[in-house]
């Protein structure tokens, strides 16, 4: 084994988990499919893969497994990003089921199954996968499984055939679906299903395969957009509320984590913008989910805080400035006579940057301290977002309504940086729902204080105009 740096932390915390839960001997190995009986218990393998696409891992993760229930998630994805959330809703439901997951749940009177993680609506998940054939079908599934785990994979015919002659519940369960109209094709196509489950990977694909969904639908090592985001952030939801079968509630309130089990004793957790990780251990608890598993998400939440539910750890002040060009002037040279003016009225010219990612939290705040320098009467605004590193789809939402209320009042925005949202199209040629972008700060507050010259403004703020004072701009 590679030495392991100093740096590491993440290899030593897996290392030490793998060989300290090796001694657990709780479980059996699933017997239901003879092939899988074979299985050797002592084998236990943990990965993680971050959203840098850095891989960790301890314990034996290049051993080939079946895939089983963890293929679920990644055939959902397939469909849900083919067909769309509504149409996939049509046949499969998104509520937890409270049974085991080979239990007959389907819906009264439409014959739906409560959600796509349990065995009948994964039936219905696969017979939804667009394909000529039978073939086609399950090559586009075994295609898709390669992209999220970043290689071509195969299938393990052995364990197909296995699974085949004992499929007979399962069986009973398309017949059953298709009577009652929830099965779209043929119940014969119960076939391909058996097919996906038996695709082999490795406890180091699982992670890389949990990963792409934590990060957004984006392979974190191949930097292919296997699904799009939001396709991941519903696959999330259903694995969190689901994806332990009658354990779901139980699982999301001690690891809050989504997660996705397999009675080979494979079992995926995917922290959202954190990491994908993967443990591989066949001895099964009564709920058929790997025993060392749930010890290894359970310890590793607790000893690092990943619950979803817990509070965002404190980060650096959104905003760095929070200012005016009284008390912030720029670096441009002035006269006396224009010093003075700006050091009476530049109240009228408000200035405030912010830095990090702007999300909902960070976006509410940066607001809340631009309304408490914004001047009450018509005047400047300088928004600096040099040091802000993304901005998200809602904060933007935000942002740009509030710069575009600002514009309507009469104030003269002006946003610094590369991420300045854009104005709405249609914007009034007066710059109402306008702003201007310049490359700098100290640029857009000169450029203000110019602007405040001119209009010979030398009211306070809060102060009304003398007479024949000019309206800014």
């Amino acid at each position: 084994m590679t030495p392991v740096p100093a740096t590491d932390v993440v290899t030593d915390a897996l290392v030490e988990l793998q060989r300290r839960l090796a001694t657990l001997d709780e479980g059996e190995v699933a017997s239901y499919i003879p092939q899988l009986a074979t299985a050797d218990p002592a084998t236990f393998g943990i990965a993680l893969t971050s959203m840098g696409g850095n891989h960790y891992w301890s314990g034996g993760v290049d051993m080939p497994f079946t895939l089983q229930s963890v293929s679920k998630p990644f055939v959902y994805a397939l469909v849900l990003a083919e067909l769309g959330l509504d149409e996939v809703t049509r046949w499969v439901g998104a509520e937890p089921s409270g049974e085991a997951y080979n239990a007959i749940s389907l819906e009264p009177g439409t014959g739906r199954p409560a959600n796509a993680m349990i065995n009948a609506g994964a039936i219905v998940t696969t017979a939804l996968v667009p394909g000529a054939d039978e073939e086609e079908r399950f090559e586009r599934i075994l295609d898709c499984l390669g992209r999220f785990a970043g290689r071509r994979l195969d299938v393990d015919e052995r364990v197909h055939a296995s699974e085949s002659e004992t499929g007979d519940r399962n069986r009973a369960l398309s017949y059953l679906m298709r009577g009652a109209g929830s099965l779209p094709g043929d119940p014969r196509g119960v076939e391909t299903y058996f097919r996906q489950c038996s695709v082999r990977v490795t406890t180091a694909d699982l992670s890389l395969m949990a990963a792409t969904l934590a990060n957004g639908g984006v392979n974190p090592s191949t930097g292919e957009t296997v699904v799009p985001e939001p396709v991941a952030v519903q696959v999330l939801a259903v694995m969190a509320s689901c994806g332990m079968y009658n354990a779901s509630g139980d699982w999301l309130m001690r690891v809050g984590l989504p997660a996705k089990s397999g009675v080979s004793g494979g079992l995926i957790a995917a922290s959202p913008a954190r990491f994908g990780m993967a443990v591989h251990s066949p001895p099964l608890d009564a709920l058929g989910n790997p025993v060392r598993g749930v010890a290894v998400l359970r310890e590793l939440s607790a000893r690092f805080g990943l619950h979803l539910m817990r509070r965002s750890a404190r980060t650096a002040p959104t905003v760095m400035l929070a200012e005016t060009a009284r008390t912030a002037p720029s670096d441009r040279p002035r006269s006396e006579a224009e010093r003075e003016i700006i050091e009476r009225a530049g109240d009228n010219v408000a200035i405030v940057a912010a830095q990090g990612i702007l999300d909902f939290t960070e976006v509410e705040r940066l607001l809340h301290d631009i309304g408490t320098v914004v001047p009450e009467e018509p005047g400047w605004v300088v928004l600096d977002l040099q040091e802000v590193s993304e901005v998200r789809p809602f904060a933007e939402v935000m942002l740009r309504e509030a710069l575009t209320r600002l514009a309507a009042r009469g104030h003269q925005v002006t946003v610094v940086g590369d991420l300045a949202p854009h104005a709405d199209e249609g914007s009034g040629a007066d710059g109402a729902g306008a702003w201007r972008q310049v490359p700098s700060r100290d640029t857009a507050v000169a450029r203000c204080e110019d602007a405040l010259l001119s209009a010979g403004i030398n009211r306070q703020k809060g102060h009304g105009r003398s007479d024949g004072e000019q309206s800014p701009g």
